[in-house]
């Protein structure tokens, strides 16, 4: 028996999206695919970050009113209204909230148990697969893992 691969797993078909890219977009191509997550690529397709519903409902995330007490000088922080960030923030491009740091990536032909370790170390729902040029070639996730295992145990 070969040795499973990350392209044995990985969707080929990637939805992708651009910094420029405004949230507002964003969480368009995400409600249309339903998706959690894509990867942010340059102009060449080679990627510069990921963007997930979480960093978008992160970012979102009214702050809370804080008082900060300065020895008798008190300035006071007041919360955040959702809808106002929410309004205030669609336009904003994907680059202000990506992740660009941590950035993980497999390659096709990298063994699949070292993708499968990442995602796992990391509680990653995604990883990136990109060629030798860093262009994005490929998605592995979760759930496409957990289809392939499903099919082979009931196909088998």
């Amino acid at each position: 028996m070969r040795k499973l691969e990350v392209k044995d797993f990985m969707i080929r078909d990637v939805i992708t999206v651009k910094k420029e890219t405004t949230i507002r977009e964003l969480l368009k191509v995400l409600a249309h695919h339903r998706i959690g997550g894509v990867p942010v690529v340059d102009a060449e397709g080679k990627l510069l970050g990921m963007i997930s519903d979480g960093d978008v409902i992160r970012f979102l995330q009214p702050k809370a009113r804080t008082v900060y007490d300065f020895y008798i000088t008190i300035v006071v922080n007041e919360q955040e209204d959702f809808n106002e960030k929410l309004v205030h923030s669609l336009d904003f491009p994907v680059e202000k909230i990506m992740k660009r740091r941590e950035l993980y990536t497999v390659r096709p032909e990298d063994d699949f148990e070292n993708a499968l370790r990442i995602l796992v170390k990391h509680h990653f729902k995604k990883l990136p697969v990109v060629n030798q040029a860093g262009r994005v070639v490929g998605v592995i996730s979760r759930g496409d893992i957990m289809r392939q295992i499903t099919d082979k145990l009931l196909n088998s």
